[in-house]
C-alpha cells in the first residue's frame, strides 16, 4: 500500500448521523436486555471483577495497576489474563505490575492464561472475565474493540480508538451494540477525567465566554523512544516493536498523541470541525528508525458556525514545549493547559486545582459505575475526536483542504492484508532502508 494512494469514496457519512447522542440510551438497552453494566461486571457468588489487559507495554501496565487500584482498591478488581504480540512483553508486564501493585493477591496470571502472537488477544478476550483492558498499538483497537463487544466484555480501551476511517466507523459500529448490550465503555482520553479541566471546559461549554472567537491547541514535545532494527527481525515484528513510527500501528503522532488536545477544545466547543487545512512535515526526525510519519504539524479547524480551531503539534528537540488547550470568546478566555482558568473581561480570574491524575480518575469512575449498575459509555466521543486527528492528517499529508464528510466517508484502509510474522506490512522500506512519507500536494487526501 502506497503513501501517496489515497482512494476516493462516493458514499459519505452525512455529519448529523455521524455522533448520535440520546440521553439514557445506554441504560435504556440495559433494561431493555434485562442485563445492568453491574450483573455483567462479576459472576454470581463472586464479588471480584476479572479484568485482561490486552497490550503490555508502558501504557498498558500503567492501565492495569490504575484499575487494580481503582477506586482506592474498593472496586475489588483482579488481573486474571494477559497478551500481547511478544511473549517478553506479557512476562516484563507482569513483573512491574506485581512490583507496583498494592496487593499482590489481585494478581493471578498463571502461565495458562499468559497469551502471545496475533491471536493472543482473542484467547484474553475468552479467558472468563469480565473487563478487557485494550491497550495494543491504536492500530488493533477497532477489531480488538469489535471482538470484546461481541464476546459481551465491558471495555477500557486507550485513546485513539483508530487510525483511519474505516476503523472509526468499525468503532462506532461496535459501540452501538455496546449500548444495546448494557457494556461499560471508557476511553483513555484522560483529560475528561482530570477535575481542573472539567472546570474549565464544562464553563466554556455552558457558554461563559459568550460567543467564541477561536480556539488553539499544543501538544510540543521532544518526541518519544526509538526501537532500533535487531537482527534477525522480520518486517512485520520490527516495524510491531518501533511502532510509533508507522501509521498502521500508531496513525502519527497528530492522531497518537495529539489527540488528547483536539479532543479538549472539542469538548470546550461542543461539537467536532467539519473542515480541516495544514501543513507538516519531516524536518528534524526522518531517520531509518523513523519510520513514515511527520515531527510536525500545523492545522486549521472550521467548525459548522465558522469558528476556526488552530492546532499545533511537534516531535522535535531543543523547542518550546506545551501541551494545552484555550477558548478565546467575546467575554473573556479560558486556560486549559497552563493555570487552568477563566478570565473574563474586567473580573477576577476564576482558578482551578488539577486534582488527582486523570489517568487513575478514569479507571476510578469506570469501576464505580459497574459497580452502581450506571451506564457508562465514552466511545462516542472517543471515535469523533480521533476522527478529527485523522482529518487534520489528511490535511497535512495532502496539502489539501479535506471536509469531514470527506474524511470519514474515506476507504483508505491502512490495514496489512494478512497477519502474521512473515507476512509484508503496508509499507516497506527502500533499498536504503528508507521509508516513503507523505508528500503535500501529491499524495491525495482521500
Amino acid at each position: 500500500m502506497s503513501n501517496n494512494t489515497y482512494p476516493t469514496d462516493a458514499g459519505k457519512t452525512p455529519r448529523r448521523e455521524f455522533v448520535k447522542k440520546s440521553a439514557g440510551l445506554a441504560a435504556g438497552a440495559a433494561l431493555a436486555a434485562n442485563l445492568t453494566p453491574a450483573r455483567a461486571a462479576h459472576g454470581a457468588g463472586d464479588d471480584a471483577i476479572k479484568i485482561a489487559l490486552i497490550g503490555c507495554g508502558g501504557r498498558g501496565t500503567g492501565a492495569a495497576i490504575q484499575a487494580l487500584q481503582a477506586m482506592d482498591g474498593k472496586a475489588n478488581v483482579k488481573l486474571v489474563a494477559m497478551a500481547d504480540a511478544f511473549r517478553d512483553c506479557v512476562d516484563g508486564s507482569l513483573e512491574r505490575i506485581k512490583a507496583r501493585c498494592r496487593d499482590t493477591a489481585r494478581v493471578d496470571v498463571p502461565e495458562e492464561r499468559k497469551f502471545s502472537g496475533f491471536d493472543g488477544c482473542e484467547q484474553a478476550i475468552h479467558a472468563d472475565v469480565d473487563v478487557v483492558l485494550l491497550c495494543t498499538p491504536p492500530g488493533f483497537r477497532p477489531m480488538q474493540f469489535e471482538a470484546a463487544v461481541t464476546a459481551g466484555k465491558h471495555v477500557f480501551m486507550e485513546k485513539p480508538v483508530a487510525v483511519d476511517a474505516p476503523g472509526i466507523r468499525k468503532v462506532l459500529a461496535a459501540n452501538e451494540v455496546a449500548k444495546k448490550k448494557g457494556l461499560a465503555v471508557c476511553v483513555g482520553l484522560n483529560m475528561r477525567h482530570t477535575n481542573g479541566l472539567r472546570e474549565v471546559a464544562n464553563r466554556v461549554r455552558d457558554g461563559i465566554l459568550g460567543r467564541l472567537l477561536y480556539l488553539r491547541c499544543y501538544c510540543n514535545n521532544a518526541g518519544v523512544w526509538v526501537r532500533p532494527r535487531e537482527p534477525g527481525q522480520t518486517e512485520m515484528e520490527y516495524q510491531m516493536r518501533n511502532w510509533y513510527y508507522f501509521n498502521w500501528l500508531c496513525g502519527d503522532h497528530i492522531v497518537e498523541q495529539h489527540v488528547h488536545l483536539l479532543d479538549l477544545v472539542n469538548w470546550m466547543k461542543g461539537d467536532h470541525p467539519v473542515e480541516a487545512n495544514g501543513m507538516g512535515g519531516r524536518q528534524v526526525r526522518k531517520g531509518k528508525d523513523h519510520g513514515e510519519i511527520y515531527d510536525h504539524h500545523a492545522v486549521e479547524y472550521t467548525y459548522a458556525d465558522g469558528t476556526k480551531m488552530f492546532s499545533f503539534c511537534r516531535h522535535i528537540p531543543g523547542c518550546w514545549n506545551h501541551g494545552g488547550g484555550y477558548a478565546h470568546g467575546t467575554e473573556g478566555t479560558a486556560d486549559a493547559g497552563g493555570d487552568l482558568s477563566v478570565r473574563l473581561n474586567a473580573k477576577e480570574p476564576m482558578q482551578f486545582e488539577r486534582g488527582p491524575d486523570g489517568h487513575q480518575v478514569e479507571h476510578d469512575d469506570l469501576f464505580a459505575a459497574l459497580r452502581a449498575g450506571e451506564p457508562f459509555n465514552e466511545g462516542d466521543y472517543g471515535a469523533t475526536s480521533t476522527m478529527t486527528a485523522i482529518l487534520g492528517r489528511m490535511a497535512t499529508y495532502s496539502g489539501k483542504v479535506v471536509t469531514w464528510d470527506e474524511a470519514i466517508g474515506s476507504q483508505i484502509d491502512l490495514s496489512p492484508e494478512r497477519y502474521a510474522w512473515d507476512a509484508d506490512p503496508p509499507i516497506l522500506p527502500d533499498q536504503n532502508g528508507f521509508y516513503a512519507c507523505a508528500i503535500p500536494g501529491v499524495t491525495k487526501a482521500t
